[in-house]
């Protein structure tokens, strides 16, 4: 094993994100450590370098890797700024009260960090591993818990719970499942709620083929599937932030996928307000709906003969 996948084993061992176990981090890691390819773990010191003549400089010389000066603020932000939230590194400890944007901002191994890398590969590792964890924390624990502090709660039409990632497409389809669907589609069964980070989070997958709906590999259902069994209708609704409303190509692969299917589909666009609506008015396909949340009782209907209801 090289020293830089020893490396990203300790930082995943010292709870550091995934973010922060690839090879640029274990290559700070190194910098920080003044250790070369040849050197023994035990060997470890503790010294202060700066980001560009330190540490972009030694791993280039002894490690070969040659990044771009502009580089600098990726190894500041990206690896440096987070080894100080984990402990695992200290900001300035020669001169505590540099400005931010001082031309001798450095950074060394803490002193906690440096007594457990000097045990890597001893019998005394896993011991100070969980030592150094349970004084310092995990920044990986740290990050999920303020991820899932910042997950939006919905509540399912049959009362079950879900939390979806953070972001401004999830919080429009909790609006949808909360609102849209209580108004427009009252007692009506979810068959699908994605996620912006799981796509399958909520999938009736046998209720789906019952309807005559059998999705392919590469089959994309809309954001939201509802159906209202008291009608035989299915909505499909795509929640729109930034790109994705019901236009005429939509329309037709949901045709196609849902073709056999013998419900009849109501295709709606959701927006969150009216100004993210006029950004994509003249891409919205004819006899389609669209619902947006700041007005939650109001319908805009783009069919020529009719309210909402299937063509």
């Amino acid at each position: 094993m090289t020293k830089i996948e020893e490396a990203k084993n300790i930082l995943k061992a010292l709870g550091l994100p995934p973010a922060q176990q690839n090879e640029m981090s274990a290559l700070t890691l190194l910098a920080l450590c003044d250790l070369r390819s040849d050197d023994s773990w035990n060997q470890a010191r503790r010294h202060s370098v700066t980001v560009t003549k330190g540490i972009m400089t030694f791993v280039a010389r002894e490690y070969g890797k040659q990044y771009a000066p502009n580089t600098r603020e990726t190894f500041r932000r990206q690896v440096l700024h987070q080894f100080v939230q984990a402990g695992i590194a200290d900001y300035n400890p020669d001169a505590p009260l540099l400005p931010t944007n001082s031309p001798r901002a450095h950074y060394a191994i803490s002193e906690a960090a440096v007594a457990v890398v000097k045990m890597y590969g001893s019998k005394r590792w896993k011991v100070a591993v969980k030592k150094f964890v349970a004084q310092q924390g995990s920044l990986l624990t740290v990050y999920q818990k303020n991820r899932a502090a910042k997950q939006v709660p919905v509540r399912l039409p049959d009362g079950t719970a879900l939390k979806l990632s953070p972001g401004a497409h999830n919080q429009l389809q909790a609006a949808v499942i909360e609102h849209f669907a209580p108004r427009y589609a009252p007692g009506a069964h979810l068959l699908y709620l994605g996620d912006t980070a799981n796509k399958n989070l909520h999938v009736d997958a046998p209720r789906l083929a019952k309807l005559g709906v059998t999705l392919g590999q590469h089959d994309k259902l809309p954001d939201v599937v509802l159906y209202d069994q008291k009608r035989d209708w299915l909505f499909l609704i795509e929640a729109v932030t930034s790109h994705g409303p019901m236009t005429p190509k939509r329309v037709v692969e949901l045709e196609r996928m849902f073709a056999a299917s013998r419900n009849g589909c109501v295709y709606v666009s959701a927006f969150a307000d009216l100004a993210e609506f006029r950004k994509h008015l003249k891409q919205i396909a004819w006899e389609t709906e669209v619902w947006i949340a700041e007005i939650p009782e109001h319908l805009i209907h783009f069919n020529g003969d009719r309210f909402l209801g299937p063509r």
